[in-house]
C-alpha cells in the first residue's frame, strides 16, 4: 500500500496535516460504508475494503514516525535496520529519561507503600517535586520532537528534486541515511512522551 498515492499526497517526509486531514475528508466521504447501505454485497464489501484502508492510510501519514517508516519502506524497499541504535544527539536526554525513570519507579514503589497518614503525607509532597522535575523533563523531550520536525520539513527539499518515481537515479538521489536517522530518533522522543506521561499520572494518584 502507497499511502501517498490513497490520498493524493506528494511522496515527501512532511506534510501539513490540516491540509491532510480535509483531503482524507473529501476522498473517504465518497467511500463510506453509509452511501453503500442500499447497494448490491459486492459494492458494500468493496466500498467497506475501501474506506478501511484509507483510513489505515490517513493514521500512518499524519503521524512523523509511522509516516517516516511508510517513506523508507517505499524508498528502500524495506525496513530500516539497526533501529535500536542510539541516534547521535540524543545520548544525554536518553540516559536521563532512562536514570529518571528508574528513580521514579522506585519512588512510586515506595509511595505505594506508605500506610501510616504521615508518610503518605510527605510522599505526596514528595510526588510534586517528582512532577515538577518530569515536566521539565518533559520539556526537554517536547523540544528534541520540534527540532525532529523541522528536519522533517528540510528533508522536503530532497524529495521535490528528486527523480520522478521508478527511475532508477531515484534512490541514489535521496538522503534515505538522513530519514532513517530522523525516525530512529522519533521513535526514541515518542517512547520517551510515553514513559514520562506515565509516571506522570502515576505521581498525580
Amino acid at each position: 500500500m502507497d499511502a501517498f498515492a490513497l490520498l493524493n499526497e506528494p511522496r515527501r517526509p512532511w506534510v501539513d496535516v490540516d491540509a491532510l486531514k480535509t483531503r482524507f475528508l473529501e476522498i473517504s466521504s465518497a467511500a463510506h460504508p453509509d452511501r453503500f447501505h442500499g447497494a448490491p454485497e459486492t459494492e458494500r464489501l468493496a466500498a467497506t475494503a475501501r474506506y478501511s484502508e484509507l483510513n489505515t492510510a490517513y493514521g500512518i501519514l499524519r503521524e512523523p514516525r509511522d509516516r517516516l517508516l511508510h517513506l523508507i519502506e517505499l524508498e528502500a524497499g524495506g525496513k530500516p535496520k539497526d533501529i535500536q541504535r542510539i541516534p547521535p544527539g540524543t545520548m544525554d536526554l536518553f540516559v536521563e529519561v532512562g536514570q529518571g525513570c528508574r528513580e521514579a519507579d522506585e519512588f512510586l514503589k515506595a509511595k505505594s507503600e506508605a500506610t501510616s497518614p504521615m508518610l503518605k503525607l510527605s510522599r505526596m509532597r514528595e510526588a510534586m517535586e517528582w512532577i515538577d522535575r518530569f515536566q521539565l523533563l518533559q520539556g526537554r523531550v517536547n523540544a528534541q520532537r520540534d527540532r525532529l520536525m523541522e528536519t522533517v520539513r528540510e528533508l522536503n527539499a530532497a524529495w521535490d528534486s528528486a527523480p520522478p518515481l521508478g527511475s532508477p537515479e531515484r534512490s541514489a538521489s535521496l538522503p534515505l541515511e538522513a530519514l532513517e536517522q530522523t525516525y530512529r530518533s522519533f521513535s526514541y522522543v515518542d517512547r520517551w512522551t510515553g514513559q514520562l506521561q506515565e509516571r506522570l499520572i502515576q505521581f498525580a494518584m
